[in-house]
């Protein structure tokens, strides 16, 4: 017995303007997550107090950032 294998599915092509918007929208998230793992509390903070870094503590040193 042998298995035929057919793709009868079309698949439409996706617009480049409904991609990007998510495109700005993921970068500007990933961008705020490394701000605010890598550098909030450091020179360039923006909160005041230690509430940021100490809650992120931990998360930068497993993500290799250093903090101290």
């Amino acid at each position: 017995m042998t298995l035929a294998l057919t793709n009868d599915v079309a698949v439409a092509p996706l617009p480049i303007r409904d991609v990007l918007p998510w495109a700005v929208f993921g970068t500007l998230m990933l961008a705020f997550f490394i701000y605010f793992v890598g550098a909030e509390q450091g020179a360039s903070a923006v909160l005041q107090g230690d509430t940021v870094h100490e809650f992120l503590h931990d998360g930068r040193h497993l993500l290799g950032f250093p903090c101290h």
